[in-house]
């Protein structure tokens, strides 16, 4: 998708500048340079929140299983805030720092791995867990300094490059059609013991309203109206309350609790660590390292391609900044009492409604701290009423595909098990990491590793060393 499009975007031209506080807004993200309105790029903002809402709830749902008090989901509430906040602070610097259109959130996955592995499986105290994701932080702002995060991003070839955006593509809407109808998802994909996947039933109510939606939005879309993913989401979700398919809000407001007992835990936790589990706390720490660090690199070229920001040289503009903010919000969201935070994929969703710039970032971070008031109306939002712009944005990333050379294998096969892998091993990391082992081994099995930079093959080394790792560590 190019990154100025006029199609895309209702930019004033002919008019004349604005002034004032706007005119200040509209310079400092630079609207005339992108050709982009506070409509488009507000627009933007509400869609990438709507797609990543749930966020709120899935987050407090997981790790609540893990940090608790005297028994699991008692800090449900606190964790909710921990979740909006660290959202809201690691988007915002991401914004005003950076000036693109990515919001940050606790990550899917490392909740994950965090809560079930760590905390449950290894039998470390939360508090130390949520430490090491406060030192996993610091390593990150180190790194970024030392601009070796930047490199990394260069490294990445640029076919690599193009499929991390499809296989992001694809990654999206396998999560948008996902997902079982108990829990609200539109089970359009269902688990099958023979098969593994399998196509869902349409008996299911969730199932035909999430199809109706797919239809509706991609309606909206080619007729090119304003907003067509964000009109997508909240048709659907009006759908599934109107026939009693998802529980409408039960409120308006409510009034957020203080997360008390987390704020500052990992403080509390780095004291904790002894002889007993410090092996144990190393390695949690270099997992957290590896999955943070390479699924912020692959969401970062994947919707920088998407959002025409990668240059001739591969390399993203402003990427230590990006880097930066991706690094202090993971710190933010330790001392909060969170996960790692990380830029997320969603964010695909507000690029390809036409935002171009960091104010799309400001208005998502402005709803996740708004939603800490009226966490009744989000939390009301199925997982179902997704399923439409998750779907259309990952048609739209499939645009990528065409600019891999398909006729050259050692370009091919790395592109495809890259493309592969994100989806079906549900990990931007996973796929990243075969991509970039295969890359180079090919091209020197063909007699061409002069065309592979040095650091690309010190990447891979890191990858291959990751993996040997998580399975010699956690099987």
């Amino acid at each position: 998708m190019n990154a100025i499009d006029p199609k895309q975007t209702d930019h004033p031209r002919g008019k004349p500048p604005r002034k004032g506080w706007q005119g200040a807004i509209a310079n400092y993200f630079e609207f005339e340079r992108y050709q982009t309105s506070f409509r488009t790029e507000i627009l933007a903002g509400i869609t990438t929140f709507m797609t990543m809402a749930y966020i709120l709830v899935v987050n407090p749902l997981i790790l609540s299983d893990a940090i608790f008090l005297n028994e699991p989901q008692d800090l449900f509430a606190e964790l909710v805030v921990a979740t909006a906040v660290s959202a809201g602070i690691g988007t915002l610097i991401m914004a005003l720092l950076a000036k693109y259109p990515f919001a940050l959130a606790p990550g899917m996955g490392i909740n994950a791995f965090f809560a079930y592995s760590v905390v449950l499986g290894l039998g470390i105290d939360w508090r130390v867990a949520l430490a090491s994701v406060f030192i996993e932080g610091l390593i990150f702002i180190l790194l970024t300094i030392s601009d070796l995060r930047r490199h990394l991003i260069t490294a990445v070839p640029s076919s690599i490059k193009s499929a991390t955006t499809v296989g992001i593509g694809f990654f999206l809407a396998y999560i948008g059609l996902g997902g079982t109808t108990e829990t609200g998802g539109a089970g359009l994909i269902v688990a099958n013991e023979v098969t593994k996947t399998d196509f869902g039933s349409l008996a299911q109510p969730q199932t035909l309203i999430a199809v109706f939606g797919i239809f509706l939005t991609a309606f909206f879309m080619v007729r090119r109206i304003k907003g067509a993913l964000l009109w997508g989401i909240i048709g659907t979700a009006i759908l599934g309350w109107v026939f009693n398919v998802a529980a409408a809000p039960q409120g308006i407001a409510s009034i957020p609790a203080f997360p008390a007992d987390l704020f500052g835990a990992a403080f509390i936790g780095l004291g904790g660590i002894n002889g007993s589990n410090w092996i144990d706390f190393i390695a949690v720490l270099l997992v957290f390292l590896f999955v943070d660090m390479f699924d912020t690199i692959g969401t970062l070229a994947g919707v920088g391609i998407q959002a025409g920001y990668i240059d001739e040289n591969g390399e993203l503009p402003r990427a230590n900044q990006a880097l930066t903010a991706d690094a202090i919000a993971t710190t933010a969201g330790a001392i909060m009492g969170t996960s790692s935070v990380t830029t997320f994929v969603e964010s695909a969703s507000g690029v390809a409604e036409g935002g171009r710039t960091g104010f799309t970032s400001v208005i998502v971070a402005g709803l996740f701290f708004i939603s800490l008031i009226f966490t009744p109306i989000f939390e009301a939002i199925p997982a179902f009423a997704t399923t439409p712009a998750l779907t259309i944005v990952g048609v739209l990333m499939m645009a990528s595909i065409t600019s891999i050379n398909w006729e050259d294998l050692t370009e091919a096969i790395p592109a495809f098990l890259t493309i592969f892998f994100i989806p079906f091993a549900f990990s931007i990391a996973a796929g990243l990491s075969i991509g970039l082992i295969t890359y180079p081994l090919l091209k020197t099995f063909k007699g061409r590793a002069g065309e592979v930079p040095v650091i690309t093959w010190i990447l891979a080394a890191i990858f291959v060393a990751r993996f040997i790792f998580m399975t010699l560590r956690f099987g």
